[in-house]
């Protein structure tokens, strides 16, 4: 069987849908698009129908390029009030051999999020910190393992129920499955994270148009989330206030003449754009850099005080994700104002090495490592349509359950 797997991350400005293969434990992109969206106000849907379109064509973007439709996703949630809960449990292993499998991993989750679940919450994710067998610790994996106890310490994750609803609701309609849930800043850290990471606290940053993400984890585990109101649309407004030109061109003019840094920006180096009165003008380089980082400088300060008050210590390291960290030199200006423990994520995955996909690849890694604690193999298509997929190259549910147990192996192994 070809394991398959799909993303959704539906953000204010874009609708970004990846498609990716495990192959000989590796990751290979089959097809990804990104959409304008539309109906997606501060990374909520605020207009279903308008949402649901721009959906819709992310998902026949990617469809045109594999050959058949898509019918499962995981998909991405608002953040908005997430809650992350320390929990821990312990239970019996009671088959004959004291052998440990997936149904102890279960019960040894259900029992330390039993009392932790509030009615006003629904569960995102239970992500493990570590196993413990009888007296032995620090276990990533407790599958094969042998013992009389196993014990269990997690962060679980929750947000408001409406959150979630108001995406699986607009996915449904359009005839997807949604088959696990997530939220961007469990999504970031498995796509960016690197080994010297394992043993540190630090935060990854996600500028999107309309907001800025601030995620602190604790040894790659997410601890904290906080959303600011500001992102990278207020720099297009204040290109259009300054030259009088259209949120379009203005837009054009931030991605790619504009930079993060005036140490390299040039006076001799112009835009040609018509303004408002249709009058053709002339941007220098400079003054439009000048426009930006001022703007930004300000979008950096707000998320340097609210590291701070997420964290209250210095951290390890801080990474920067989302489309605005794509801006050219962009890093130069991170370590301006952190320091050279602040650096631009990297995925390595070829065919997204673009930010905007670090969310939903990662969800994609994310998913895959449950998987593997489960000891199972999944794929999100049909055998029939993994053998009809057209000529890509390689390169190139149930949302609550009504019991307990149900919900974690519902949202922890993502089935």
């Amino acid at each position: 069987m070809k394991n398959i797997f799909t993303s959704i991350d539906i953000g204010s400005n874009n609708i970004k849908v990846v498609v990716c293969e495990l192959h000989n434990n590796k990751l290979n992109l089959l097809a990804a698009s990104s959409v304008s969206s539309k109906g997606i106000k501060r990374g909520m849907i605020v207009n279903a129908d308008e949402a649901s379109k721009s959906i819709k064509e992310a998902f026949e973007k990617v469809e045109s390029m594999l050959g058949i439709k898509i019918k499962k996703v995981i998909a991405s949630i608002p953040s908005y009030f997430a809650e992350f809960t320390y929990i821990k449990g312990t239970v019996n292993v009671v088959n004959e051999e004291n052998l440990i499998g997936s149904d102890e991993v279960v019960d040894v989750l259900g029992v330390a999020m039993e009392s932790k679940l509030t009615n006003d919450k629904e569960m995102v994710t239970i992500i493990p910190v570590d196993f413990k067998v009888d007296d032995k610790g620090g276990i990533s994996n407790p599958l094969g393992h042998s013992g009389k106890l196993l014990s269990a310490r997690a962060i679980m994750v929750t947000t408001p129920k409406k959150n979630i609803y108001s995406v699986v609701s607009v996915l449904e309609n359009l005839g997807i499955e949604v088959i696990d849930i997530m939220i961007n800043g469990i999504g970031n850290i498995y796509s960016l994270k690197t080994r010297d990471m394992s043993d540190l606290v630090g935060a990854v940053i996600d500028i999107g148009s309309e907001t800025a993400t601030v995620s602190l984890y604790n040894k790659t585990v997410i601890v904290k989330n906080s959303i600011i109101g500001v992102g990278s649309k207020v720099l297009d407004n204040d290109l259009a206030f300054t030259y009088k030109i259209g949120k379009d061109d203005a837009k054009k003019i931030k991605e790619t003449f504009a930079l993060a840094s005036k140490k390299y920006a040039s006076v001799g180096d112009f835009y040609e754009v018509k303004n408002e009165l249709g009058e053709d003008i002339k941007i220098n380089q400079f003054e439009a850099t000048e426009v930006v980082t001022n703007r930004l400088d300000e979008i950096l300060e707000l998320v340097k005080n609210e590291i701070l008050s997420l964290s209250g210590r210095e951290l390890d390291y801080i990474v920067f994700t989302g489309g605005m960290s794509e801006m050219t030199h962009f890093e130069l200006l991170i370590n301006e104002k952190f320091g050279k423990k602040a650096t631009v994520g990297k995925i390595r995955t070829i065919g997204v090495r673009n930010n905007i996909y670090s969310a939903s690849l990662g969800n994609i890694i994310y998913f895959v490592n449950k998987l593997k604690l489960k000891g199972k193999n999944y794929s999100m298509v049909s055998t029939k349509d993994s053998e009809d997929l057209s000529s890509v190259k390689k390169n190139n549910a149930n949302l609550v359950s009504d019991s307990m147990l149900g919900k974690v192996a519902q949202y922890f192994f993502g089935e």
